[in-house]
Protein backbone atom coordinates (compact mmCIF):
# COMPACT_ATOMS: atom_id res chain seq x y z
CA UNK A 1 0.00 0.00 0.00
CA UNK A 2 1.07 3.18 -1.16
CA UNK A 3 1.50 6.29 1.13
CA UNK A 4 -1.23 8.43 -0.92
CA UNK A 5 -3.79 4.95 -0.35
CA UNK A 6 -2.56 5.04 3.48
CA UNK A 7 -3.39 8.37 4.64
CA UNK A 8 -6.73 8.10 2.37
CA UNK A 9 -7.62 4.84 4.57
CA UNK A 10 -7.16 6.98 7.19
CA UNK A 11 -9.02 9.80 6.54
CA UNK A 12 -11.90 7.79 5.60
CA UNK A 13 -11.50 6.45 8.89
CA UNK A 14 -11.43 9.42 10.92
CA UNK A 15 -14.47 10.89 8.99
CA UNK A 16 -16.57 7.74 9.84
CA UNK A 17 -15.47 7.93 13.69
CA UNK A 18 -15.87 12.07 13.24
CA UNK A 19 -19.70 11.20 11.71
CA UNK A 20 -20.39 8.28 14.46
CA UNK A 21 -19.33 10.70 17.68
CA UNK A 22 -22.19 12.95 16.51
CA UNK A 23 -25.19 10.19 15.96
CA UNK A 24 -24.62 9.28 12.64
CA UNK A 25 -22.79 5.46 12.53
CA UNK A 26 -20.73 5.79 9.62
CA UNK A 27 -18.02 3.07 8.41
CA UNK A 28 -15.39 3.17 5.31
CA UNK A 29 -17.36 2.03 2.38
CA UNK A 30 -15.70 -0.97 -0.25
CA UNK A 31 -12.65 1.24 -1.99
CA UNK A 32 -12.03 -1.63 -4.58
CA UNK A 33 -15.60 -2.01 -5.82
CA UNK A 34 -15.39 1.75 -7.10
CA UNK A 35 -18.66 3.56 -8.64
CA UNK A 36 -21.46 4.80 -7.02
CA UNK A 37 -22.34 1.66 -4.22
CA UNK A 38 -19.46 2.13 -2.66
CA UNK A 39 -18.28 5.61 -1.45
CA UNK A 40 -15.15 6.45 0.82
CA UNK A 41 -17.66 6.52 3.93
CA UNK A 42 -21.45 4.81 4.07
CA UNK A 43 -23.30 6.61 6.41
CA UNK A 44 -27.44 5.66 6.33
CA UNK A 45 -28.59 8.47 8.05
CA UNK A 46 -27.41 11.12 5.69
CA UNK A 47 -28.42 11.27 2.14
CA UNK A 48 -24.88 12.25 0.99
CA UNK A 49 -22.49 10.48 -0.81
CA UNK A 50 -19.00 11.29 0.53
CA UNK A 51 -15.37 12.00 -0.98
CA UNK A 52 -12.94 12.23 1.46
CA UNK A 53 -9.73 14.21 0.68
CA UNK A 54 -7.56 14.34 3.37
CA UNK A 55 -4.20 16.11 1.57
CA UNK A 56 -2.59 19.43 2.11
CA UNK A 57 -3.82 20.98 -1.60
CA UNK A 58 -6.82 19.66 -2.87
CA UNK A 59 -8.07 19.80 -6.54
CA UNK A 60 -11.12 21.15 -5.40
CA UNK A 61 -13.33 20.88 -9.23
CA UNK A 62 -11.58 17.65 -9.49
CA UNK A 63 -12.38 16.60 -6.30
CA UNK A 64 -16.54 17.91 -6.68
CA UNK A 65 -16.40 16.20 -10.02
CA UNK A 66 -15.62 12.75 -8.56
CA UNK A 67 -18.09 13.00 -5.85
CA UNK A 68 -21.35 13.92 -8.65
CA UNK A 69 -19.97 11.17 -10.67
CA UNK A 70 -20.20 8.47 -8.10
CA UNK A 71 -22.92 9.48 -5.95
CA UNK A 72 -26.01 7.26 -5.67
CA UNK A 73 -29.51 8.27 -7.19
CA UNK A 74 -31.01 10.06 -3.96
CA UNK A 75 -27.36 11.08 -2.55
CA UNK A 76 -25.93 14.62 -2.30
CA UNK A 77 -22.61 14.69 -3.35
CA UNK A 78 -20.11 16.32 -0.68
CA UNK A 79 -16.51 16.01 -0.65
CA UNK A 80 -15.29 15.69 3.07
CA UNK A 81 -12.12 17.83 3.09
CA UNK A 82 -9.66 17.99 5.74
CA UNK A 83 -5.58 19.20 5.53
CA UNK A 84 -3.14 18.81 8.49
CA UNK A 85 -4.36 20.64 11.55
CA UNK A 86 -7.23 21.97 10.12
CA UNK A 87 -11.08 21.22 10.49
CA UNK A 88 -13.28 19.41 8.60
CA UNK A 89 -15.00 20.68 5.77
CA UNK A 90 -18.06 20.22 3.48
CA UNK A 91 -17.88 20.96 0.26
CA UNK A 92 -20.41 20.78 -2.74
CA UNK A 93 -22.33 22.70 -4.97
CA UNK A 94 -24.40 25.69 -3.99
CA UNK A 95 -27.63 24.31 -5.69
CA UNK A 96 -27.45 21.03 -3.44
CA UNK A 97 -26.86 22.84 -0.09
CA UNK A 98 -29.92 25.03 -0.84
CA UNK A 99 -32.26 22.14 -1.72
CA UNK A 100 -31.02 20.10 1.86
CA UNK A 101 -32.11 23.00 3.60
CA UNK A 102 -35.15 23.62 1.78
CA UNK A 103 -35.33 19.63 3.24
CA UNK A 104 -34.68 20.54 6.53
CA UNK A 105 -37.69 23.74 6.48
CA UNK A 106 -40.28 23.07 8.90
CA UNK A 107 -43.62 25.01 8.59
CA UNK A 108 -43.34 28.62 10.02
CA UNK A 109 -45.51 28.73 13.53
CA UNK A 110 -48.18 31.00 14.07
CA UNK A 111 -47.55 34.25 16.26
Amino acid sequence: MTNSNRKGKRGELELAKWLSERGHTARRGQQYRGGGDSPDVVCDSLPLHFEVKRTERLRLHEAVEQAIADAAEGQTPVVAYRASRRPWLAILKLDDLLTLIRGNEHEPRNP
